[in-house]
């Protein structure tokens, strides 16, 4: 188990790369959140106590139980999200010329305007795109999905939307193509299949293959095998980067009959899962990011970075997508596995801080002040 650069070290290199001549496809799922706070209790117009965390809320639902209750949500904000979107939104933030293609609505809903002027390419398919009400927690998120319309989403209605060319040229010049949220997308699976027999397989270089399968929870032992099963098939095209997190990697686990581990896992803990699953399914690459925390296990070996944890995050949905977007960048310009894991911590890091993505400038000058201890 080993780190990477110093993070000093890790600022320099970055500073001296060149996102702007790198190139990152993202795909598929486009989500209106509703960004809510619970009310606890009210004590006038501007005044009220939110619910503070999930333990919290359980217990709150719990008691109802038998009986009616009615609770006070509190709509903070309407945002654009998707692990795809987020992840573009992380990438091109950073400078980076992204290609994404996602279920954003015909026309483009309004809530993914501004992330469709940082990308190269913004191209959507679907009249509707998935809708998400986000219960955040000052240790967590619940989030709540609509996605009746995404099971339009099929082989046979999107061969069109990503075999015309615009799709593939994007992949062809791409240093890194990134597939996220398997599990909202009932035929995504086919799809993945009919990516890798019809474009991918096409490809004459070999970009990395990064895919987030989102929280599998509510999908079936069957499915989630299935999907597992055909992620080694990504591998003729360019090596294949499985990005987890903890709940993640665990459902994985136990679905293979191997070890789950608990909440308070140690970095040897999240290692020894992302070894047996790289192992397991026959992929370049796992990596396990955790709150504190994130590993990685490749044939380049095991690699294990503290996270600049951040107790009184100012917004925690979308850090998982902004961990994977400064690892992404990380692959597109070369950088070892340890030192794009650093990216990955230090881009979520920043993002939990400001509730938005960080610039190239900015991950720079975090990535300094993280080195000193500098940072809240």
């Amino acid at each position: 188990m080993s780190t990477g650069a110093p993070l000093e070290q890790l600022a320099s290199l970055l500073a001296a790369g060149d996102p702007a001549s790198c190139r990152i496809v993202t795909g598929f799922d486009g989500f209106v959140d509703e960004m809510i706070t619970l009310v606890g209790e009210r004590r006038s117009l501007e005044d009220f106590t939110p619910v503070p965390d999930i333990g919290s809320f359980g217990t709150l639902v719990s008691a109802a139980a038998g009986h009616s209750s009615l609770r006070e949500i509190v709509v903070n904000a309407v945002h654009p999200g998707g692990c795809a979107v987020n992840l573009s939104d992380g990438i091109a933030s950073l400078g980076v010329a992204v290609d994404c293609f996602a279920t954003l609505g015909e026309p483009i809903h309004s809530a993914f305007g501004e992330i469709g002027e940082k990308c190269r390419t913004f191209r959507s398919w679907g009249r509707e795109p998935g809708r998400t009400l986000a219960f955040e927690f000052n240790d967590g998120k619940l989030m709540f999905s609509a996605v009746k319309q995404l099971a339009d989403f099929t082989p046979e209605s999107v061969r069109g939307f990503l075999t015309d060319g615009v799709f593939s040229d994007a992949c062809a010049q791409a240093q890194v193509i990134a597939l996220t949220d398997w599990t909202l997308y009932p035929h995504m699976t086919a799809v993945w299949r009919m990516l890798q027999d019809e474009v991918f397989s096409k490809l004459t270089h070999r970009p990395h293959i990064f895919i987030d399968l989102v929280d599998p929870s509510s999908r079936s032992a069957a499915d989630i095998r299935e999907v597992a099963s055909i992620l080694s098939g990504f591998e003729v095209a360019g090596p294949l980067t499985l990005g987890l997190n903890g709940n993640e990697a665990n459902i994985l686990c136990r679905l293979h009959d191997l070890a789950s581990a608990p909440a308070d896992a140690s970095h040897q803990d999240a290692l020894g899962q992302a070894h047996a699953l790289r192992n397991l399914l026959g992929v370049s690459r796992v990596v396990v990011h955790r709150i504190a925390f994130a590993v990685s296990s490749s044939q380049a070996g095991g690699f294990t970075q503290p996270g600049p944890f951040c107790p009184h995050p100012k917004k925690s949905t979308g850090a998982g997508d902004r961990f994977n977007a400064g690892f992404c960048l990380g692959q597109a310009l070369g950088f070892n596995d340890a030192d794009a894991l650093a990216l990955g911590c230090a881009t979520a890091g920043f993002f939990v801080r400001h509730a938005r993505s960080a610039s190239h400038e900015e991950l720079v000058e975090f990535l300094m002040q993280w080195s000193t201890g500098n940072i809240d």
